[in-house]
Parts: structure tokens; sequence; C-alpha cells
């Protein structure tokens, strides 16, 4: 009996050492296009001041070139820079036919996207986790074969302004997480992108966009707690990129390429160009030379580059989708081709070193800091930040989990929380297995005094080892 007691206190004092599985961690990753990282600054915004104080804020965060949507987009989902995932533009082309879709057609071209890199609704879901999206960048195409578990496309002319649509989009997704057990969801707004391009980053329609949002991100916090949510889901939101005010009106001298001496689209198979302040060239057999040398230097604010002469640090060369000439304009210029077409009085897709270009990022739930503030990063560090969270093995990415996590509550800290609730559940154990010994051990005595009770009277004065022979016998 002893020796039964000891296991049983050993095996309950072995619980105090043994791990406690980590309370379930879910991510939201949240994009409003276009919000540039000072966008807070002349607008009053309660609900991202205070999910600044209840989580992170960075100071800015700085997105890969090329500073447009859909390629910033599905670096926040792969955490590889452009060249490296080859979504290299809004708009697929074919340089044999000439062909161009635009941006909602673009994502539904498959091949486009599925071009090697998973996105991390797939890697989620290849490591038993249930991933969702919902107007995101890249969300329609299938990837190897997989589609994220469950996803919605927007509508063709769909109404990217509607703030009730945000709020439905918004329960929809807390649903997901509620009732579909969802691990992952990837949302997107199309604002204040939209309004930044119509009236420019300045303008009053701006900072009444950045209110919206700003009632949305509320709603969103909100939301999350009413579906019960709020021990376990960790937001993030970001942006793809900042805008910058376009001069126009006589305030500079434009960049039109057909007024360019010794330049002529004659000399092009195919280009990309009047679609902001960036563009590529294909010269035919044996023009590149001529079509370089005579956009070199040909304006004040024009960079032109030849593919491998690209600087390293954007990342934007190595990869057979770009083209061999690569131009992009200073803040404040658009790069037309045979005439201005462009009437936007905001644009981006500029350096991603200037500032106009940089987005914001908060962050808020179980495992981030509170109250913090930090530095800027690039946004291909999101991705393997996401993954730390939700337990899954990244992919192949450019991106450290060192320059994000310093905003997660300390390892250490971790540690002793589940430390202290390992001596709780110990002890509790130890106290049980000592009760149930007790138990057995008075249970125990208590029959054998009862069997000794009822011994026949004329047996009662032999020896009780002669009696208990007789009795066995």
């Amino acid at each position: 009996m002893l020796w039964t007691a000891s296991l049983c206190l050993l095996w309950a004092l072995s619980i105090v050492g043994a791990p406690v599985n980590k309370q379930r961690q879910r991510v939201l990753l949240i994009s409003f296009d276009g919000f540039r990282w000072d966008y807070d600054r002349d607008v009053d915004t309660p609900n991202l001041d205070k999910m600044a104080m209840d989580g992170v804020k960075a100071l800015y965060v700085t997105p890969p070139y090329l500073t447009i949507t859909s390629p910033t987009h599905f670096t926040l989902l792969t955490g590889r820079y452009i060249e490296n995932h080859g979504v290299i533009h809004n708009m697929w082309f074919n340089t044999t036919t000439t062909e161009k879709r635009p941006y909602y057609q673009t994502q539904f071209v498959n091949e486009w996207w599925d071009n090697g890199t998973l996105p991390i609704w797939i890697t989620a879901q290849r490591q038993g986790l249930k991933a969702g999206s919902l107007h995101f960048p890249g969300t329609a195409s299938s990837y190897q074969g997989q589609v994220a578990m469950v996803r919605e496309v927007e509508p063709l002319l769909y109404n990217y302004k509607n703030e009730t649509a945000w709020r439905e989009n918004t329960d929809k997704v807390m649903g997901w997480f509620r009732d579909q057990d969802l691990d992952f969801v990837s949302l997107y707004f199309g604002e204040p992108d939209s309004t930044g391009h119509k009236y420019g980053p300045d303008s009053p329609e701006r900072r009444e966009m950045v209110k919206q949002v700003d009632r949305t991100v509320g709603y969103i916090r909100n939301s999350a707690e009413q579906h019960g949510l709020t021990d376990s889901l960790n937001i993030i939101i970001t942006a793809d990129h900042g805008m910058s005010t376009v001069y126009r009106n006589g305030l500079v001298e434009e960049i039109t390429l057909s007024k360019i001496p010794g330049f002529s689209f004659r000399d092009l198979s195919f280009h990309l160009v009047d679609f902001g302040p960036s563009g590529m060239l294909l010269p035919k057999p044996g023009k590149l030379e001529k079509v370089y040398s005579a956009l070199k230097g040909a304006h004040p604010h024009l960079h032109v580059y030849k593919k491998e002469e690209m600087p390293e640090r954007l990342h934007f060369a190595k990869n057979d989708r770009i083209l061999p000439i690569i131009l992009w304009a200073d803040p404040g210029y658009v790069i037309n081709g045979y005439f201005p077409v462009q009437f936007h009085k905001g644009e981006h897709g500029f350096d991603n070193q200037e500032m106009d270009m940089k987005p914001f990022f908060r962050a808020v739930g179980p495992v981030f800091h509170k109250n913090l503030e930090v530095g800027p990063f690039e946004t291909v560090n999101i991705y393997p930040l996401m993954c730390h969270i939700l337990g899954i093995q990244p992919e192949v990415n450019d991106g450290h989990l060192n320059a994000t996590k310093h905003m997660l509550v300390t390892s250490a800290t971790a540690q002793d929380v589940n430390f202290l609730r390992n001596v709780f559940t110990g002890l509790a154990a130890v106290a049980g297995f000592l009760v149930i010994v007790f138990i057995v051990m008075v249970s125990h005595t208590m029959i054998k005094n009862k069997r000794k009770n009822k011994r026949p009277a004329n047996l009662k004065h032999l020896p009780e080892k002669e009696n208990t022979k007789q009795t066995a016998f």
C-alpha cells in the first residue's frame, strides 16, 4: 500500500514540471489601403490612439519597391521582396501580345499570383490551421492548387467607401473566427487610397476619410469583444503604401516621354507608363542602348535604370517579369507617355525611401505589449511575426523576427506564468492524490477490523494465526 502511495505521489509531483499548453492565438491582418504614416496627425483619431495605448504603435513602416497595391500586399502575405515573389505590378501584362489587364481583372489571373511563393493562408492550412481572407489582394487565386479555406472577393465596381459595408464585413470576419474556428484572416479596406488619389493627401476629404477609418477601428475592436475573441485575437493594422501630392497646373515641368529628344515609342516592343510615377520599357532588339541613352538625364526628376543596374536596396531587378529599363519619378511628378492622361491629385509608386510612401502600423492583442511605441521597420518583417504568433513554420522569406519580437510579451514572462500555473496544478494534484491514498488506507483498515469482529464465537479464544488459517480453510 505504501508502495502504491509513493508512486502516486511521485507522479503527482512530476506534474509540477510538466508543460502547460499555451493559450491559442489567432491573427487578424487588416490593411487600410494608402494610409500614410502621419495621417493621424492632423485628424482626431481616438480609436487609433486607444489602440496604441492598449498595444503597439510603430513610428512608420517601409514597404517594398514598387510602392503600389498588389505587389506590396503580397509582400505582407509572404514576407518576400517583390523581385522574389513575382507579383511585380497591379497589372498583368503580356509583352508578346501587348495585352494589359487592369487591377481587378488581374486578381483572377491565377498564374500571375501562383508563381512559386505561398501566402500565409496556404502555409497555415498545410500546418493544420484554418485561414480566410476578405477582399485582400491575391484572395481570388489558388496556390499550388489550394485556396484560403474561407474567402470572399469583392464584386466588380465595388464601393470601397461604404462605411456600412465596412461594418458588415467586420462582423462577417469576426463570425468566421467564432463560428468557423479560423486561426488567421486577412481583411482589406480600399480607403483612404481612393480619396487620396482623387482629392490629394492634404485635402479635407482625406481627413474626413481618416475619421471614417478611425471609427471603423473602434468598431473592429468592439466587434471582436462582442464575438468573445478578446483573449485570443491579435489584430495587426497596417497599409501597403502612403500617398504624395502631384504637382500640376504649370507648377513644374511635367515628364512626358514623347517630348524627350532622341526617344521614340517606335523603338519599344512594349511599355508600362501612364500609371503614376513608375514605368517599365521593353526596347526592340538592338534598341536598348538608344532608348536608355535618350532617357538617362533627360529630366532632372526622372530616374532611369537598366534592370541590372538597379540599386540593390530596392530589391526590384532579379525577376524575369521585370522589364529591361525601369523608370521612376521624384515625389510630385508622374511619368506621361505620349501626352498627359493622369489627373490624380495624389499618387504612390515612388521610391520607398520617401517619407510620403511610408504606411502606418498598429497592433493589439494578448501577445503584444501595451502602450509601446517602436521605431520603423520594413513590412517584410510582418510575415515572420504573424507566423510566430500562430506557431507555424514560415516559408522562405526576406523578413526577420528580430525586427519585431520586442513588441511581444517576453518569453521569460510567459515562462513565469506557465511555471506558476504548473506549480498550482501540481500542488492540487499532490493534495488530491494524498486524499485518495488516505481514503484507501482508512477503508482498508475499517474492512480489516470488520472482518475481525465477524469471527465465530467458539473460535475467538484461538490464537490469531491459527484462527486465520482455519477461517481461510
